[in-house]
């Protein structure tokens, strides 16, 4: 089945001239985001992107550009917001955390094994630094999603590339965990494959082991989890505006049709996966 994203982008920005460059606006699914149904599959430390049971954890998720779609294809991405879904089937806990987000750019499709071992990859400053707070009676038994914005400094993504995400989360009190590991899981993808490995400790930041001597080693003995599947993942990005669709009509805007970025008309029953105008709005067709 096809599916359809709303792309907020300013409708009046089509009849301005071409020169005009309004950004334009998606998301892309990893896994099925809305109905997911399957949580993590394995131990504590087999959770991207992370688990609450743990004060400290570190998560390398590699997308493959078939994994990101659209994103991979158009010029001038820029990623905005990671959003992430668990289920708060058990947990009573407020949980607080510090969170860093470095992003970067790859041909990298699967992590380096180094003499039978996997090895993390480097990485090097965050593009988001921020809090995030859950109190897990507020929403007992339901579904919540972890976003984390980064409009205020979207990571700009060349088209074609793979995307290396590194997330590192922080207790401030290394006592501030859920009473089980499996209280407030994350949903899975699906997705193995060597495509995420994960660092959990209870006392020792990821970043901290990032300047040891251990690093980039990932090894049970040091409570990392080698072959994570990917979590679901809703992934944001703008990209900035093609002068075709500047140059669509808008007096045609109301005819129920839709417009792909070259002006060429469709049916609603016969759409490629791709970028559309429709009814003055814009929509994602997967």
């Amino acid at each position: 089945m096809k599916k359809f994203y709303m792309i907020l982008a300013a409708v009046a920005a089509m009849t301005m001239s071409a020169q005009a460059q309004d950004l334009n606006y998606g998301a892309v699914e990893v896994g099925d985001f809305e109905n997911a149904d399957e949580f993590y599959n394995g131990s504590y430390f087999d959770m991207a992107p992370t688990n609450f049971y743990l004060a400290h954890t570190g998560v390398q998720m590699i997308y493959s550009a078939d994994e990101l779609g659209e994103i991979s294809m158009l010029d001038d991405v820029k990623i905005t917001k990671l959003s992430f879904k668990f289920n708060c089937n058990g947990a009573w806990e407020e949980i607080y955390r510090d969170v860093k987000v470095y992003l970067e750019a790859t041909d990298a499709t699967q992590f380096a094994v180094v003499e039978g071992v996997k090895q993390f990859f480097t990485f090097g400053d965050p593009v988001l630094e921020t809090s995030v707070y859950y109190d897990m009676v507020e929403f007992f038994g339901e579904d919540k999603v972890m976003e984390l914005d980064l409009s205020a400094a979207p990571f700009a993504l060349a088209a074609g590339k793979n995307l290396l995400v590194t997330i590192v989360f922080d207790a401030v009190d290394d006592d501030n965990c859920t009473m089980g590991s499996d209280y407030a899981p994350f949903y899975t993808s699906g997705i193995r494959g060597g495509k995420a490995m994960l660092y959990t400790n209870n006392w020792t930041s990821f970043i901290d082991y990032a300047q040891g001597n251990d690093f980039p080693d990932a090894t049970a003995m040091l409570g990392c989890g080698t072959n994570v599947e990917l979590p679901v993942t809703l992934i944001n990005y703008s990209y900035p505006g093609s002068s075709s669709v500047n140059e669509v009509n808008v007096d045609r805007m109301g005819d129920d049709a839709y417009y792909n970025l070259m002006g060429q008309k469709f049916s609603a029953g016969n759409l490629p996966a791709g970028i559309y105008i429709h009814n003055g709005k814009k929509v994602m067709v997967k």
